[in-house]
């Protein structure tokens, strides 16, 4: 239950129940104050699988020249919902964007890689769609928080899955990681080793193997209390993005940890980290 509905939650006990089971956020998105932005589309189709659905939040007053968004959650790839993170689509969304809040096939349905090409065609949906809902779909930004960090930076930088799904690469002009595991080689514990342990390339898993010069520039946050994915990862990939000549944007949040890091996104808790403030300005620097 959120904060503002109950003060016998704190924080801390709100990020550990989001960890745990899916109602607690559920409650959170149902109840807590957001954003204004207009709901656009809920359930939208880019694919036959019933896990293949997105939602689309626009900003009011929208004339097609607002630069298109997509947001991957995270859930270790083996939970989420979209319905859950409104509060996300309509935070992206009254900051100028048009924003997607996409659902994937998630473990045990599907291993890597199904859930990135999942995420491919989520992008070319919305790439499609954008101007339907006053977006613009040569300006696209890719986001996520977490394991939807790791989809969203994938794609960015390893461009053969937005071709297979038709969608230039360079069209993405920017990514935003949020606590993402970007450099997680050798595997370690059972997420890491049920998700990947099949696959017969393991450094071709990672994100940090394809930045080149080309990559898009990148804000990656992490929060230095974050004991679920460690703030390493977000060092490592800044650090071969730099090597690369790749502008980016590194943030390391004190105290915030995991679930803090995309809950600072939310009305009421933004207050923790200036997460969404400078996220957004560095994509809509990016996206102009």
């Amino acid at each position: 239950m959120p904060i503002t509905v109950t003060k016998r939650l704190t924080l801390a006990g709100l990020g550990a129940a989001l960890a745990s089971a899916c109602s607690p956020l559920t409650m959170f998105a149902t109840l807590s104050p957001k954003d204004p932005a207009t709901v656009v589309a809920r359930g939208e189709a880019y694919g036959p699988n019933p896990r293949q659905r997105l939602d689309v939040y626009a900003p009011r007053g929208a004339k097609g020249e607002a630069p298109l968004a997509v947001f991957f959650y995270g859930g270790s790839w083996d939970s989420g919902r979209r319905q859950d993170y409104n509060w996300v689509g309509r935070a992206l969304a009254s900051r100028g964007f048009v924003t997607v809040i996409a659902d994937y096939r998630l473990y045990p349905e599907v291993k890597y890689p199904a859930f990135l090409d999942d995420s491919a065609l989520a992008v070319r949906w919305a790439a499609d769609n954008a101007a339907r809902f006053g977006g613009d779909p040569t300006r696209i930004v890719l986001a996520g928080h977490s394991a939807g960090a790791y989809n969203a930076a994938m794609l960015a930088l390893d461009g053969r899955y937005l071709r297979a799904a038709g969608v230039d690469p360079a069209r993405v002009r920017a990514l935003a990681g949020l606590s993402g595991p970007y450099d997680f080689l050798p595997l370690q514990g059972n997420i890491t080793h049920r998700i990947f342990g099949d696959t017969a390339d393991l450094p071709g898993t990672q994100p940090a193997a394809y930045v080149t010069a080309a990559s898009p520039p990148a804000f990656l946050a992490t929060g230095d209390s974050d004991d679920m994915v460690w703030p390493k990862n977000t060092v490592a990939l800044a650090r071969a993005l730099r090597s690369a000549g790749v502008e980016v944007e590194e943030r390391h949040y004190p105290q915030v940890d995991h679930i803090s890091m995309v809950l600072a996104l939310s009305r009421p808790l933004r207050g923790r980290a200036p997460v969404l403030d400078e996220m957004t300005e560095f994509l809509r620097r990016h996206a102009a």
